[in-house]
């Protein structure tokens, strides 16, 4: 039998205590993200792995870094996200969405700057649905007079 360290090391998972963390969801598109934040040394989990390693793109890394720069505590909190629907930007946009939300519930006075980036509002874009009649949502099929 294998211990519970082996495990852990061959899921690649790594195991984090969040106790007294605070919990805020966000969403975009159709990806929805649990935050559970805690004050820390600022590191950053996504479904167990390194925010750095889950994330190929520099700008999704830079976008889920964009809260804590604004109010400039970078390396002040650690976050554990469980991330779920859509592909990475919708990912990540619904990770800036929960960080901003679980900030304001550490610190209610960030509400006002946070506002103003827009980060605390759910973007409510999301794909407009394919009519009947036509190719996709606005498209049409090529149209002949004669």
């Amino acid at each position: 039998m294998e211990s519970n360290q082996d495990l852990s090391k061959k899921n690649n998972k790594i195991k984090l205590d969040f106790k007294d963390s605070k919990y805020a969801t966000g969403r975009r598109k159709t990806s929805i993200a649990k935050i559970w934040l805690k004050k820390g040394s600022g590191k950053i989990y996504v479904n167990g792995k390194n925010y750095e390693n889950y994330f190929k793109r520099e700008n999704h890394k830079m976008q889920i870094l964009r809260p804590f720069e604004i109010i400039n505590q970078s390396t002040d909190y650690d976050v554990r996200c469980s991330v779920s629907g859509g592909g990475h930007t919708g990912q990540a946009g619904a990770m800036v969405h929960g960080i901003s939300r679980a900030l304001l519930l550490f610190d209610s006075e960030l509400k006002s700057t946070l506002r103003k980036e827009k980060l605390t509002t759910r973007d409510s874009r999301a794909v407009e649905r394919k009519k009947p009649g036509r190719a996709k949502a606005r498209k049409s099929y090529q149209f002949s007079k004669r």
